[in-house]
């Protein structure tokens, strides 16, 4: 390969690199992790203050909106008598007009949720190319950015254990969406061709009712997709979908995304016997379980919906659903600060976001904390809006985004 074909590489991965980071294509962001490299969004606001707009969303949904270019999209789930109507909204994200809004299905769903959940809770995601709205049992669209259906495909029917909802998310990685599919039925992973929704592999999971998005990572050459659940956290080859390594040691009712760094992955779960775990990779093959491939473990305070924040060596995370905050050394295992109760705040459902040194945390009673990105815990501000948040805070550029239960709200500096 001469030089100046790989000069022309090195620029066009500098361009690719460049548009993921001016948006957030996935619901934990552009780097797949609720860290953003670039931006400066507010750190004070309330409803009379850096409000640029506020646009009314129907029904109610607490999947976390995806950021493209000019436009924000939107799933949420409008109760029509007995059934529900799955909706994707397209909105201009400088103005919060609405340009196209689609319904994909229209049913009665076959098992109930969460008080607390919704029947839009699972996020979708976009390459820039397309937009795949993703609604569970009620179907994955692939749409162009205009909002024409390209294809669409029907996974079956989830049975959740007691009728908690669904909230699994999809991952893309090249050419492959990835989707964990863990119920109490037969549980599987499968990766999907994004461009046609074919099947490029299906591996079998022995696994009950878990929530947690799969997260590729790369690590010596090769790709994994690590999926942390009940019975054993796995990682699957990314091209044929065999197991790498497995281990035991989290609880029940696992939601959190996996985290990863400097060839350590992080998994939690916070229900019943809560656990985080430091996995290195380079020991990681086979059945890990108490092997020397776990770098440490805790077995309290963890979270159990929102995940946690990995920036330079300190991992933050919530307590169970409560807006109760640690900060741990990512290296040791040891406690920076926490757990600690944040003030003006009951619980928390969103994941943590990090920009500019400083990290945002949404409650359900719609109180935003922003704090400094530091071992050592300082608020900044406390922020309060009229309707509680539970989708995970978007960053994109100078402007955030919250999604309340009635409306989607655009911070900027006014």
């Amino acid at each position: 390969m001469n030089r100046l074909v790989l000069v022309l590489m090195g620029i066009c991965l500098m361009f690719i690199g460049n548009d993921v980071e001016a948006n957030w294509p996935h619901w934990r962001g552009p780097n797949g992790n609720g860290l953003v490299d670039q931006g400066n969004p507010p750190v004070e606001w309330s409803e009379q203050k850096n409000i640029l707009w506020k646009t009314k969303i129907p029904g109610l949904g607490h999947a976390t909106p995806t950021v493209w270019g000019d436009l924000i999209f939107v799933q949420t789930a409008v109760e029509i008598g007995s059934n529900y109507q799955y909706k994707v909204m397209a909105l201009d994200r400088k103005s919060g007009n609405v340009v196209w809004e689609k319904t994909v299905r229209e049913e009665q769903p076959h098992e109930g949720t969460h008080q607390t959940a919704s029947y839009a809770s699972t996020s979708g995601i976009t390459d820039g190319e397309h937009l795949y709205a993703f609604f569970g049992s009620w179907g994955l669209y692939c749409f162009d950015m205009d909002g024409n259906l390209k294809w669409e495909k029907d996974l079956g029917k989830m049975r959740i254990r007691n009728s908690f909802g669904e909230g699994t998310s999809p991952t893309i990685y090249g050419n492959k969406m990835i989707i964990n599919w863990d119920h109490e039925g037969d549980s599987f992973i499968v990766a999907l061709d994004k461009k046609t929704g074919k099947e490029i592999w299906r591996t079998e999971r022995n696994e009950w009712t878990s929530w947690s998005t799969p997260l590729v990572l790369e690590h010596k050459g090769k790709h994994q997709v690590v999926v942390s659940a009940s019975s054993r956290t796995r990682s699957y080859d990314l091209e044929t979908g065999k197991l790498i390594w497995e281990c035991r040691g989290l609880g029940s009712n696992v939601i959190p995304m996996p985290v990863h760094a400097n060839g350590i992955v992080y998994v939690t779960s916070g229900h019943r016997n809560p656990a985080m775990q430091a996995i290195v990779l380079d020991k990681a093959k086979g059945d890990i379980t108490d092997s020397d491939a776990v770098l440490w473990s805790i077995g309290q305070d963890t979270p159990y919906v929102s995940s946690p924040l990995l920036s330079h060596d300190r991992l933050y995370f919530m307590k169970n659903r409560n807006a109760i905050l640690s900060c741990y050394n990512a290296k040791t295992g040891e406690a920076y600060f926490g757990p600690l109760r944040l003030e003006g705040m009951r619980g928390v459902y969103a994941s943590l976001v990090g920009v500019n040194n400083r990290i945002y945390i949404a409650s359900l009673e719609g109180t935003t904390l922003v704090i400094k990105d530091s071992a050592e815990f300082e608020v900044l501000a406390s922020n309060t809006l009229d309707e509680g948040i539970a989708a995970s805070p978007v960053v994109v550029g100078d402007m955030l985004y919250l999604r309340g239960e009635q409306h989607l709200y655009c911070i900027a500096e006014e």
